[in-house]
């Protein structure tokens, strides 16, 4: 197995390891242990810190996957690791002094709904600047062909101290509060470990350089911070919002519901790692046809395993809000609205792969910022008057826009297509089966209830798309397992 593959695979597994923990503690631990206000507070830091890490970063991480092959010497490649490292430190030093001369206009804007945040807010720019200096030194070790360690910390580690540091609030060995700054903490021991372990692998002689080809580099790196800016804006900008019209509780309620609806995005990470260099290569080589091809299998796959994360959702929601505290009820339709916007995306297959591997990248990041202020002003409209399902709404109603702008910018564009008749019979089949599976349940403990509606779901899911042979690879897939488990000759 090439280590190309063998690292995917390894990364696969860890990032649904990081997900089942992060479920566990998003779920019932926060809720429970924590309460609303504080399990609010911690997240509204860590969403503030992400929103603000591309700017610290100054895209770095990107930068120095990009440039870093094109070094021809050793000599070269030392020079180009330490300007990665250096430059966004003295562009922090310039932002800092900016922060702290505005900092009570900041403060009172942040805080003056919700008093509580004004005490931690020194956290946010500390865990940016740890969470960006993080995605540099990962960098760091994924040029050099080590990916699994540095993924492992990101998905795995970061969850599972969480989970240690609850506990630790379970036995009263630290309080709820101090577990706010324990969370910081954990992203500075992650920064830490992870240099540490960039180091190891390749031993640094830190020496300020300016690379000769800086004004490429400068130029993309302008590119990636406005493409880093929307993504963590439209991840959490949401929350920032609701801390400025809402009691903070509310976050918290918000992100149950959200972390509930990002599991139906999951299962494109695994493709996406496949399927990112496979567009790039068909591009370069002006393969239009089989790159269409390929546009619509993506599409239909994802819709089909993608369709069935979200009914097994959508049909147990009731009884999965059963188990965390009851006032996080409210949350229910926000995981309506926000897992229809991912699935919505999902069924775009590879959009993003062929829009950012074409000369039009450029265009669709500044579209990605046009999306930006349409959700602010959509949050200003609809978090006043409907709390967090306006929020939920004006999330969905951008990122399906937003969706619909890059559909119709490959279509136009590139005269590319994702849909076919068999997109219908899988809407339609999706669409059957919820009416057929939500209106009841099993007057049992809701995790059973919920096990034993999800394997009923299952087989007659997998059944009807195998009969109607929806997607030819799945059909393949199944196929193969029935004749390895001989229930097929």
């Amino acid at each position: 197995m090439g280590i190309v593959l063998n690292q995917s695979l390894k990364n696969t597994v860890i990032t649904y390891l990081g997900f089942g923990i992060g479920a566990i503690n998003t779920l019932y631990l926060y809720p429970v242990f924590l309460g609303a206000t504080y399990y609010a507070v911690t997240n509204y830091i860590l969403s503030a810190a992400n929103v603000i890490m591309p700017l610290f970063a100054i895209g770095m991480q990107n930068t120095l996957v990009k440039f870093y092959s094109q070094c021809k010497t050793e000599e070269e490649r030392g020079r180009f690791l330490s300007f990665t490292v250096l430059f966004p430190f003295l562009l922090c030093i310039p932002i800092g002094i900016i922060g702290l001369f505005f900092f009570d206009d900041l403060v009172y804007f942040v805080s003056k709904k919700n008093p509580v945040v004004q005490t931690f807010i020194w956290l946010i720019p500390f865990t940016g600047l740890c969470m960006a200096y993080f995605e540099i030194f990962y960098a760091w070790a994924r040029v050099h062909m080590h990916s699994v360690f540095g993924n492992f910390i990101k998905e795995v580690g970061l969850r599972l101290f969480s989970l240690f540091a609850i506990v630790g609030v379970y036995f009263n060995w630290i309080s709820i509060v101090d577990f706010v700054y324990v969370t910081s903490g954990i992203y500075f021991l992650a920064l830490i470990v992870t240099m540490l372990y960039a180091f190891k692998i390749k031993r640094p002689n830190f020496q300020f350089y300016i690379p000769a080809n800086v004004k490429d580099i400068l130029e993309y790196t302008f590119y990636i911070i406005l493409s880093g800016s929307v993504a963590n804006l439209l991840l959490d900008g949401d929350k920032l919002m609701l801390n400025q019209y809402l009691v903070i509780e509310n976050i918290a309620y918000y992100s149950v519901a959200t972390y509930i609806a990002l599991v139906i995005s999951v299962p494109s990470r695994a493709m996406h790692q496949i399927v990112y260099p496979i567009t790039a290569k068909l591009m370069h080589e002006n393969k239009y046809e089989e790159l269409n091809a390929l546009y619509k299998k993506t599409s239909i796959n994802l819709q089909i395993v993608g369709g069935f994360v979200m009914l097994c959702i959508f049909v147990n929601i009731s009884q999965l809000y059963e188990i965390v505290p009851k006032e996080y009820s409210g949350g229910i339709i926000v995981v309506f609205m926000i897992g229809l916007s991912k699935y919505f995306d999902l069924i775009l297959g590879n959009n993003n792969a062929i829009i950012f591997n074409s000369k039009y990248y450029r265009t669709v990041l500044f579209l990605g910022l046009f999306l930006v202020l349409i959700t602010i002003v959509l949050n200003r409209i609809f978090i006043p008057l409907y709390g967090i399902m306006g929020c939920a709404f004006a999330t969905l109603l951008s990122i399906t826009l937003y969706s619909l702008a890059k559909l119709l910018f490959v279509v136009k564009r590139m005269h590319l297509y994702p849909f076919t008749k068999e997109t219908v019979t899988s809407l339609i089949v999706t669409a059957v089966l919820f009416l057929a599976f939500y209106f009841w349940e099993f007057p049992l403990y809701p995790l059973i209830g919920i096990a034993l509606k999800s394997i009923i779901l299952t087989a007659v899911y997998l059944y009807v798309n195998y009969k109607l042979v929806i997607s030819k690879e799945i059909n393949d897939i199944i196929d193969k397992m029935l004749l390895k488990f001989k229930l097929r000759s």
